[in-house]
């Protein structure tokens, strides 16, 4: 089996990358082990065109169009070319994207099309209460035309997806993001005394405000806390920095304890594991998740975790078994969490290693990955038929 991946977010040193990146770098890898072709293909970071293997993935970074009004057209062109190549030299049994992806794709006879379900324009729209625009809606009506089958990573995305779009009675799986849970592994001995620790892009839907919001209170309790952001900045449509506008607007407010909230910008990969591991409690207070890595990431670190109590939030935690789950609007809700941990040590410890076995058991990655397999061959399956 050839399985082809369209994303622009596989890692690449030195460029930031989001959730989709991570999935896509710790899936291809499993796959590969299992003997399975895999190749990505998305654009570059820079204007370039660049092959390279990454652990037997083949990555296929393509020269991003700059021509205003008309890059679209452009970077589809250029993916639609390298399908062709690469199906040419070594035929290509399912190729995978997210919600938008397959819009302007040219169907190849005999491939096996597939959405997975990251959060797409209409899901979004809808957590942020925002208007759909009218060319992005329109993209992922005619991608999830295209499609043959689409995989949810959550119950929630699924439903809350399928409130807009219809999966017109095409397969659909129920397949969890997997988690290296031998990557993701406790290291407690690293653990400094309440230390608060943020992963993710610094943006108000991450609910990273309220959680700004909230550290006074926990100070109030806890003097010694700190506060450590980790994630790449977010920027307004004219440009302006979403971090620089939490200085001005709420750590001025905060006098002297402003020096205790760092933000160290975005990580590596490979350093994800090294900032949850120093951490006393993981807080992930997301406004909208589809289902999120970072909070079972660290669950599987036996951390102890927060995360939000809406979306998929009861799918990912049990409320005082496996973490806490907070209202992410609520600076005082976030708070109260914060501090019942930094409370209840033992208890915290308890529930970080209950919080484990479950990520073990849910998103496990031998299991995830024959899940994927296993949905995969089902459609080459049925058609042959």
């Amino acid at each position: 089996m050839h399985i082809c991946f369209l994303t622009n977010e596989f890692p690449k040193e030195g460029f930031p990358h989001g959730g989709i990146g991570s999935f896509v770098k710790t899936i291809t890898e499993a796959l590969v082990l299992k003997g399975i072709k895999v190749s990505v293909i998305g654009m570059n970071y820079t204007l370039a065109n660049e092959t390279e293997n990454r652990d037997g993935t083949a990555v296929y970074r393509l020269n991003r169009s700059s021509v205003k009004g008309l890059s679209w057209y452009f970077n589809f062109k250029a993916i639609n070319k390298k399908i062709r190549e690469i199906h040419k030299q070594e035929p290509i049994d399912i190729i995978e994207s997210s919600e938008l992806g397959l819009a302007f794709l040219n169907k190849i006879s005999g491939v096996k099309y597939v959405i997975r379900l990251h959060g797409g324009h209409h899901f979004f729209a809808e957590s942020e209460n925002r208007k759909i625009n009218s060319w992005k809606g329109f993209q992922e009506k005619r991608s999830f035309k295209k499609s043959d089958a689409f995989i949810a990573v959550s119950q929630y995305v699924k439903n809350h997806t399928e409130k807009y779009l219809s999966y017109n009675n095409k397969p659909i799986a129920y397949i969890s993001y997997p988690i290296n849970t031998d990557f993701f592994s406790p290291r407690n001995e690293n653990e400094a005394s309440n230390k608060i620790v943020f992963a993710g892009t610094v943006c108000e839907k991450k609910g990273i405000r309220q959680l700004i919001q909230a550290f006074p209170l926990v100070k109030n309790k806890f003097p010694n806390a700190v506060l450590e952001i980790y994630g790449r900045d977010w920027f307004y449509p004219d440009g302006s920095s979403y971090i620089q506008m939490l200085k001005e607007k709420e750590l001025s407010k905060f006098g002297k304890i402003a020096i205790d909230v760092h933000f160290h910008g975005s990580i590596s990969y490979t350093n994800i594991p090294l900032a949850y591991s120093e951490a006393s409690v993981c807080v992930f207070p997301s406004h909208m998740e589809t289902q999120g890595l970072v909070a079972p990431e660290a669950m599987a670190m036996e951390k102890a975790v927060v995360f939000t109590l809406l979306g998929p939030g009861p799918e990912t935690i049990q409320d005082y078994k496996t973490g806490l789950l907070c209202d992410p609007y609520n600076p005082e809700s976030i708070a109260e969490k914060i501090v019942w941990y930094f409370s209840n040590k033992e208890k915290a410890k308890m529930m970080g290693k209950e919080a484990r076995e479950f990520v073990i058991q849910k998103y496990g990655l031998a299991s995830i990955v024959k899940q994927n397999i296993d949905f995969f061959q089902s459609l080459l399956v049925q058609q042959d038929k």
